[in-house]
């Protein structure tokens, strides 16, 4: 399978509790909600075609017990969104454990490149990550990253977590999409590319 990091982002680059002010107050964080405004059905659209071309989701512990609250609770099985959360196989990356009430779940412990190289190599399309910015952070410096789906509010929010941090490993991306949708999100899909490649700019006379 395809390792996919779909994740909702400011202009700033933050991605912390983008669907409600209380989803996501670690770290004093009181900024939550920012994405709301920009939702519309054509992003709707855009983002069952994504959820729709997975086989597995792959979460960190906190969004894993999010997810696990609020998506049980859709059952109108024309929300193929919610369809696949529900139904597909889970994957929770954790050091602390978790309980894995919301199924089909399997709990990962250890050596996480390794068990996540390991769902890889199993056959399916494309084994997706839904938020979780750690999770995300350590995928991406562990080179297992295949693609990066990213819908881009037009706000600044101006403080909380960054899918992309300073010091974040360098990484080449080679984009395969961009479209805006009328609420005035940005949508973008890049295939990873290795290293970045570095020039000089030099204007000749």
């Amino acid at each position: 399978m395809r390792l996919i990091v779909m994740q909702f982002l400011s202009l700033d680059g933050v991605s912390q509790g983008p669907g409600a002010p209380d989803e996501d107050t670690s770290d004093g964080f009181t900024g939550g909600g920012w994405f709301v405004p920009y939702l519309d059905e054509h992003f709707e659209r855009i983002a069952a075609d994504w959820t729709g071309r997975a086989d597995a989701f792959l979460f960190g512990r906190r969004t894993y017990e999010s997810f696990a609250v609020a998506w049980p609770k859709v059952t109108d099985p024309a929300d193929t969104i919610a369809a696949a959360l529900n139904g597909l196989p889970k994957y929770v990356a954790t050091r602390t454990g978790a309980d894995p009430v919301w199924g089909p779940a399997t709990v990962l412990t250890g050596d996480l490149a390794a068990r996540v190289a390991e769902l890889k190599r199993a056959p399916g399309r494309e084994l997706q990550v839904h938020g979780s910015t750690r999770l995300a952070r350590s995928l991406f410096a562990a080179g297992l990253v295949d693609e990066v789906r990213l819908a881009v509010a037009p706000v600044v929010v101006g403080a909380g977590r960054r899918l992309f941090p300073d010091g974040a490993a360098p990484l080449a991306l080679r984009p395969t999409r961009l479209e805006r949708t009328p609420g005035g999100l940005t949508i973008h899909e890049y295939e990873t590319a290795g290293a970045p490649v570095h020039g000089e700019y030099r204007r000749t006379p």
